[in-house]
This record gives structure tokens, sequence and C-alpha cells, in this order.
């Protein structure tokens, strides 16, 4: 076959240890991809191939997807602008933007995004520790109101009279007599975003823009029911699982666990 296609003999020693030398490195970077959820870019399957015990670059993992067909979710950015209603409340910004908390469970900040469902649109709010970037409560519902958010709020599992400060944006679905009574209960501080300032609540819009790319691009969910069931799921493996460059590339679970080590 060499002297038909007129190439040297050791040519195809060349070829075939090479290809062998690749294999498992090839073969970890589509098995990350697909547990990623067709989510990791070349960064965090950098890292995960290194706890694989492969150091590869991040052009050479490129060209890999490139030759896989591998596109992650984020390749193409998504951003949708919608309008919000907004509150007058004379209450300020407690947080201040200080995302950074040393301990858990004692910040939560909150946001809504809407999805769409059978053609309807239903959406879903979230509760997120800025410790640890855990998503500590989720609820999904047909409307935009503060009963979305009461049932967020009911769904976190922690004692929560830990928690000290509760930040959201000035939608009016967080400022009513239902969450008020809610934090005055279990003595929760109040804070508020400047009125049209997403920067003051950042972590939770980052958190927003997360889901919106990883769990609810391309997929159609056919009723309420369904999309809930599938977020409970994506919500463990948002937890467990997925890595995130803010935690040095660490679960929010492992992160946490890592940190309750140092303090025992």
């Amino acid at each position: 076959m060499c002297k038909v296609l007129q190439i040297p003999r050791s040519t195809y020693y060349y070829e075939a240890k090479e290809r062998v030398s690749e294999d498992p490195v090839t073969s970890d970077v589509i098995d990350i991809f697909h547990a990623s959820r067709q989510n990791y870019g070349t960064r965090k399957i950098k890292v995960e191939l290194k706890k694989r015990g492969h150091i590869v670059s991040r052009r050479r993992i490129g060209r890999i997807m490139q030759e896989q067909g591998l596109v992650s979710s984020y390749t193409i950015a998504q951003f949708k602008p919608h309008t919000k209603s907004c509150n007058e409340s004379e209450q300020t910004n407690e947080l201040n933007r200080a995302f950074a908390q040393e301990q858990e469970m004692t910040t939560i900040v909150s946001d809504l995004t809407y999805v769409r469902v059978n053609q309807k649109w239903n959406y879903v709010c979230v509760f997120v520790d800025l410790f640890n970037r855990e998503i500590v409560g989720f609820s999904t519902g047909p409307n935009k109101d503060a009963l979305l958010v009461y049932r967020a709020l009911a769904s976190i599992k922690v004692d929560l009279n830990k928690i000290q400060l509760f930040h959201t944006d000035r939608g009016n679905e967080f400022k009513n007599n239902l969450i008020d009574d809610a934090l005055k209960t279990f003595n929760i501080q109040r804070s508020l975003s400047m009125k049209g300032c997403p920067y003051d609540n950042a972590v939770a819009e980052a958190t927003f823009k997360i889901i919106k790319t990883e769990f609810v691009k391309g997929r159609h969910f056919s009723s309420l029911e369904e999309l809930t069931r599938e977020l409970k799921d994506y919500v463990h493996w948002f937890n467990s699982i997925r890595i995130h460059g803010t935690l040095g590339y660490e679960s929010p679970i492992e992160y946490k666990h890592r940190h309750l080590k140092k303090i025992v």
C-alpha cells in the first residue's frame, strides 16, 4: 500500500503512534464536554483534564473540540433585555456590592427570569448564597409575583434564622406584605439595588445568565411540571458538579466542604 501511495513505510508507524497518543485526551475531552451538558469551554475542560492527569493547552483542546464538532453553549452570547416594574421604596443598598462573603448563608441574593413553556411565559425565581454561589432555593410558576418569591424562600432547607441580609433588585414582586412578613419573622434585613443599576445585584444577574445559557437555551418545555423537574435536576448539577471560575474551579458544594474543613 505504501508503494501504491508512494509514501515512506515509516509514515504509517508515525501516524499510528500519534493517533494512539492523542486518543485518551480526545476521549476525555469528549467525555468532559458531554458531562458538562455541552456547556464547558476550553478553560474549564483544561481544569478537568488536569484532574485526570492530562496537562493540555487550551489551544489543543480547542482544536480537538473543533475536530469533534463540540460547540459550547457559550459560543454565541445570549442576551434578551426586558423591562421590570420598579418600586420606589426608600430602602437603601445595604449590601453595597460586597459579593465576597466569608460565612455561608449570611447573605443571599435573588432574582427572577422568564422561560417559555408550551407557548406561554412562565417564571423562575432563585436564591443564591453569596458565600459559595450555591443555589439554595428556587421555585417555578406561571406568574411573576410575590408567591413565586415566597415559595423559593420556603424551599431553602437550612435554618432561615441564619440569614442576615436579603438583597434583590427593585421588582415589585420583592416588595410586598407577604415577603415583608416573612423577612420580619426571621429577622432578615432587606437590601435593594439602586434604581436602574443591575450591577448592584451582579451575582444574581450572572447566575441567571448561566441558567439561560446552560439550561433554557435550545430547550422546549411542554409543561410547568416538566420545567420544575428539569430545573431541580439542573440545580443539583449546578451545586454539586459544575465547576465555577470564581470558586477556584470547584463546585459550590466542594468549596463549602473545603471551607468547613479549614474551620474544624
